[in-house]
């Protein structure tokens, strides 16, 4: 029954009763008592009729008032009453499928089949059993037919209700799984993770102290080690604290943990430690960077850092890479490409890791696409991150 439901949605009943005067037109024309011959009076309440349905079908009670008057008009005026009797049903129907209140529908039932049973007043006994029966098909079927409808509709409307809450409660419970998921996380990195980076940072503090009289390069090593333990411990101390408090945190609270100024900053130092590493970096960046927003800002920070890595890892020491991150009309355009020619430490793992799935990602999740693969003897990591509407575009040029 759901297509019955659609064919008496509310937003075609000027369709319905338009197909229903084309039916009235044609039975004028062809099938009447007086087929092809309606005399005029006919033809007056029969355009009344039309006009009534096409200008009321929003005014349910309206139409069926008219439309019943007509009917009582040409009870006693005319013989073939079916285009009146017809427009009156229909009228009723619509009433019975439409009416806010169930009581507007009784009276217009009950007003419909006054007017049917003057027709056969005064008239013989067997004339009123007839009439009787005549009348469950002219009142008895719409009413019928439009509560059928009218349930159906309901039901729907339930059954969409219901899916609708259902769907609010799985979503309801995948919040609360994630957030368990967040909470757990957070529990692992602050018990294990950052417990031992801190006993990392601080023995080479202590070995900063105890060892006197090294080398330089040495010595410098230790200071980048502790430096970077450092802020990786900073950084998990950041992570925690959104995992456990998502909310607390404006925007996306995953890509939040960097203020935007500080992004150039923090591209220089991750250029800084690729070349530390031994590779020959060419950095050209945008100082636009600094205007965009914490999300891309961040985003940027961390391809360009994973990408960097990458070229450590795999073009070894002794590569040349080129870093380019520029602010077109609001679009970051970031791309890092190596020559190739460094040597691989043969500690480095061939492959398999999740740096480019981890960076697609990422570039997915900002609207953008990521090209990552060989070109020439080398790598080529490139993208382009959309502007965010009506807030980025302005920031970025004027900082440029």
């Amino acid at each position: 029954m759901g297509w019955l439901g659609r064919l008496f949605d509310a937003r075609d009943a000027r369709v319905r009763m338009a197909l229903v005067i084309i039916a009235g037109i044609f039975y004028l024309s062809f099938g009447g008592l007086h087929a092809g011959t309606p005399t005029t009076t006919q033809l007056v309440l029969a355009v009344a009729a039309f006009t009534a349905g096409l200008l009321l079908f929003r005014r349910l009670v309206g139409n069926l008032l008219v439309q019943v008057a007509l009917l009582a008009v040409a009870i006693h005026v005319i013989d073939d009453v079916m285009i009146n009797q017809v427009g009156a049903g229909w009228a009723l129907l619509e009433l019975t499928v439409r009416a806010s209140r169930t009581r507007t529908v009784w009276w217009g039932t009950g007003l419909l089949a006054l007017v049917d049973l003057t027709g056969v007043r005064g008239e013989p006994v067997e004339w009123l059993l007839s009439a009787a029966s005549g009348l469950l098909v002219d009142v008895g079927v719409p009413v019928l037919l439009g509560l059928v409808i009218r349930t159906t509709q309901e039901l729907g409307r339930q059954a969409q209700q219901r899916a609708e809450e259902e769907q609010r409660r799985r979503e309801s419970e995948s919040r609360a799984a994630r957030a368990d998921e967040r909470s757990a996380i957070a529990r692992e990195l602050h018990d294990v993770v950052a417990h031992h980076v801190a006993s990392m940072v601080l023995r080479v503090g202590v070995a900063r102290h105890v060892l006197t009289d090294l080398d330089p390069r040495v010595d410098e090593v230790f200071d980048d080690v502790h430096g970077t333990g450092s802020a990786a411990l900073a950084d998990l101390r950041r992570l925690v604290a959104v995992l456990r408090d998502p909310d607390g945190v404006r925007g996306d609270a995953a890509l939040t943990a960097i203020e935007p100024s500080a992004v150039p900053a923090a591209i220089g130092a991750a250029v800084d430690r690729a070349r530390q590493a031994g590779v020959t970096v060419e950095a050209e960046v945008d100082p636009a960077v600094a205007a965009l927003d914490a999300v891309r800002g961040l985003a940027v920070l961390r391809l360009t850092q994973e990408s960097l890595t990458n070229v450590a890892k795999h073009a070894g020491a002794a590569a040349l890479a080129r870093l380019s991150v520029s602010v077109v009309d609001g679009a970051v355009h970031l791309e890092v490409t190596d020559n190739g020619r460094g040597a691989v430490p043969t500690t480095v793992p061939a492959g398999g890791g999740h740096g480019i799935t981890g960076m697609r990602e990422r570039v997915e999740v900002l609207g953008g696409h990521l090209e990552a693969g060989p070109t020439g003897g080398g790598w080529r990591v490139r993208t382009v991150l959309p502007a965010t509407p009506d807030r980025d575009v302005p920031q970025a040029r004027e900082a440029s």
